[in-house]
């Protein structure tokens, strides 16, 4: 019997888990998640994208091995080499460049100046650290390999002990405990550095403690320095990756960390780790009933916590889990901003996690006056612009240069405060954040758009991701529903923000602009979206930049019009009829996000099942194609980049509760199968925080706290049962519940008020009654 074939039961399972932790699911706060959820690897792990990840924002490692050998990749998220190759100097390295060679349909040039050079230049690049192998003694072998999510500890199950490791969540040091048995350590550089002809680590010994110096460039370096301490029984290690951005000796700086950390030791250490973890878990918690999705939901969860931190670099392609594979990292390690770092923070809204999300807006707004610099000198406007492929100093990095130089990137990066606006509504915010930055990035495309014959607003140039790669056909006619998709979006978004600062004038001009571009391209009246204005989907591929406005933009949406519905449909059979050939990980993900919008919870949830069994590693990694060739894709390769794991996260979050439009939708979107579930203060927009239990395929609870004094506009989640609410001023407003909520205030609904005992799950459920009875 396997809990995946009974989900009653590890729904139950589940629940008692939390129960005996304290909590009760949608009643109050939960703490960490179940055991159930953890990782449990037997040994050997013989690959680095299988290991057990930890990390603490800044530093990350990856535990694997097994006989006679452990292993601990390093990393740590500013680790780069931000050089700049020459082609960015070039005076005429610009975007009327680009016009000028995509008129003349020399795409050859183009490739030349931009692609090759992305190729012939080992940087800009993220870097790892090195890796800290461990010698075990003879006969000495692992067995299990252990991730614990609630304390973020990780355990290799010797067979005469144990080795525990953390990344201390709040001090720059990792720690490991070997209880019962004898290792011995050593420093191993990154073979990456090689490729970059930086000269040889330089490494050194000084009693317990061993450590190597890597001189980068520009006169830069960083230390990783190791210190072991053993009382005969148990031994302790500490490792600290230091560098130049740090203090102008990283080593010294190294060295004092480590002895810090083994005067204090591991077990003083853990408690103050441990506490950050359990403050972490307390944000939300959803409670599924379904094994697999619930173990990836809490892995995505902790996948944030691990490698996102306010005062960190945000999440690039692998996050603070660099490859280690003997070179550089897949596409250099990059912030990808065509669909990757977009996607990466998907799901960091709704679960709570703004703290997290912090990491990638700080890092944007810290980078905005070098992106206004950009706009100047690349796109000769004011604004700002983003690059679509961008180095951790915020520059280019080059590639197809449809993708990595187009100026609606910066639209889609836009959208990430807005939504932290909706979420919080946080006035500061808007006033000092989210209205400057979107409307820096509208005015250097306000400047690019030029006037049709009809008067309609034309980008000079337009693509979609990543349609036709870097062929010449890549350039689409203007403009691609990709590209207008987000320029609809951001003028409508600058639009509701001048109103809400209560600037008219700012208001009517974004949407004097909006009612200038033509409305989104489709076959027919009501057929499916197209990729341009003359050009339709004729193939698979992996990204759907052409269905924005459906998902993530949600400016298409199926409480539109019948025809805005019929669109949806059309759109969604005719990416499914094309096949899956040329999707990747992701796309499943993507999917199932968008079926979830769509009302398409079976579909949402086909996705979510074959991105789960087909596209990730035994550690929850996404490895991007169908590396078992289990048939759901061309694509056989296993690159790791996170974006798919934060985009499945996102499509439970679309299943359990939307909130767009301002209207709070609960269960909007859940699959037969899931006819218990309950989740607890998952955030929605206009500042509210969720928990809601269904039981039977009914919902019978519904509590939502006001972060603001707010209207709440609540669609009626009970199916028309009679709601006993615990306060009077409620009121029917045809499908809705409408109410006004003091901050800090809660409503809560009730189908049913009876408690009852169930035999599996004791008192977590309730039994609701008929009303009347």
């Amino acid at each position: 019997m396997t809990l995946r074939r009974h989900p009653e039961l590890w729904l139950c399972l589940l629940l008692a888990t939390l129960s005996l932790r304290g909590t009760t699911v949608a009643d109050s706060l939960p703490t960490a998640p179940a055991k159930t959820s953890n990782l449990r690897l037997a040994a050997p792990i013989e690959r680095w994208d299988e290991a057990i990840p930890l990390g603490n924002g800044l530093t990350g490692g990856l535990l694997w091995g097994g006989e006679r050998q452990l292993k601990l990749s390093l990393d740590r998220g500013d680790l780069w080499d931000n050089r700049r190759p020459d082609v960015w100097s070039r005076p005429d390295c610009n975007y009327a460049t680009m016009r000028r060679l995509v008129d003349g349909n020399k795409q050859p040039v183009l490739e030349e100046m931009f692609r090759k050079a992305y190729l012939r230049f080992a940087y800009p690049t993220k870097i790892p650290a090195g890796r800290l192998e461990i010698d075990l003694a003879e006969g000495v072998r692992a067995e299990q390999f252990v991730l614990d999510l609630a304390s973020a500890t990780g355990r290799v199950e010797l067979n005469g002990g144990t080795v525990d490791a953390i990344f201390h969540a709040t001090e720059p040091v990792a720690l490991l405990r070997f209880d019962g048995v004898d290792a011995k350590c050593r420093l191993m550089p990154p073979a990456a550095v090689e490729t970059l002809h930086y000269a040889p680590a330089e490494f050194a010994r000084e009693g317990n403690v061993q450590w190597f110096v890597q001189k980068t460039h520009d006169q830069r370096a960083f230390a990783v320095v190791v210190a072991t301490h053993s009382d005969g029984r148990t031994t302790e290690m500490a490792v600290a990756i230091t560098s130049t951005d740090d203090a102008a000796d990283p080593l010294s700086l190294g060295r004092e960390r480590v002895r810090s950390a083994l005067e204090r030791g591991y077990a003083a250490l853990l408690g103050s780790h441990v506490g950050w973890w359990n403050t972490f878990w307390n944000r939300s918690a959803v409670a599924l009933p379904d094994a697999a999705i619930q173990q990836h939901y809490d892995l995505v969860r902790y996948f944030y916590g691990a490698a996102s931190r306010r005062g960190a670099p945000p999440i690039p392609l692998q996050g603070v889990w660099t490859a280690d594979r003997g070179g550089l990292p897949p596409w250099k390690g990059d912030f990808h901003n065509d669909l990757n770092t977009q996607m990466t923070y998907w799901a960091h809204f709704t679960s709570g996690h703004f703290e997290q999300g912090a990491s990638f807006i700080d890092f944007l707004w810290n980078h905005l006056p070098k992106h206004r610099r950009f706009a100047t000198d690349f796109f000769g406007t004011s604004g700002a612009a983003v690059p679509g492929v961008m180095s951790l100093a915020g520059d280019p990095i080059g590639g197809w240069c449809a993708y990595s130089l187009s100026p609606t990137m910066g639209a889609w990066i836009a959208h990430s405060f807005h939504q932290h606006w909706r979420y919080t509504m946080d006035e500061r915010f808007l006033n000092e954040r989210a209205y400057p930055y979107c409307e820096a990035i509208a005015r250097c495309l306000e400047e690019l758009l030029e006037p049709d014959e009809r008067g309609r607003l034309k980008l000079p140039l337009s693509s979609s991701p990543e349609y036709h790669e870097n062929a010449a056909k890549s350039w689409l006619t203007p403009n691609s529903n990709f590209d207008l998709s987000l320029l609809r979006w951001l003028f409508a978004a600058l639009a509701e923000m001048a109103g809400a600062r209560g600037d008219a004038a700012a208001a009517d001009h974004w949407n004097g602009l909006l009612d200038r571009l033509d409305p989104l391209a489709v076959e027919g009246e009501s057929g499916p979206l197209r990729i341009s204005p003359d050009e339709s989907l004729a193939f698979s591929h992996r990204h759907f930049s052409h269905l924005m406005a459906i998902f993530p933009l949600g400016t298409l949406h199926v409480e539109g019009s019948d025809r805005d519905r019929q669109v949806i449909e059309a759109s969604i059979a005719e990416l499914r009829r094309h096949g899956s050939e040329r999707w990747t990980g992701y796309s499943f993900a993507w999917l199932a996000c968008m079926a979830a919008r769509a009302g398409q919870p079976e579909l949402a949830l086909e996705n979510l099942d074959i991105y789960l069994k087909t596209f990730i590693s035994r550690n929850g990694f996404h490895l991007n194609g169908d590396f078992k060739r289990l048939g759901y894709s061309g694509f056989n390769y296993r690159p790791f980049t996170l974006e798919g794991n934060f985009a499945a996260g996102q499509a439970v979050h679309e299943m359990l509760l939307q909130s767009w439009g301002g209207t709070v939708r609960v269960f909007p979107a859940v699959p037969k199968a899931w006819d218990d579930v309950a989740f607890t203060d998952l955030r929605a927009e206009g500042a509210f925080a969720v928990s809601a239990r269904r039981q039977g395929g009914r919902t019978i609870l519904v509590r939502i706290r006001a972060g603001r004094d707010a209207t709440l506009r609540l669609r009626d989640p009970f199916g028309g049962r009679q709601v006993v609410w615990n306060g009077p001023n409620v009121r029917r407003d045809k499908g809705d519940y409408v109410c006004e909520l003091a901050k800090g205030k809660t409503l809560v609904g009730r189908v049913g008020e009876e408690d009852s005992h169930d035999e599996h799950c004791g008192s977590i459920f309730r039994r609701s009654r008929a009303p009347g009875r």
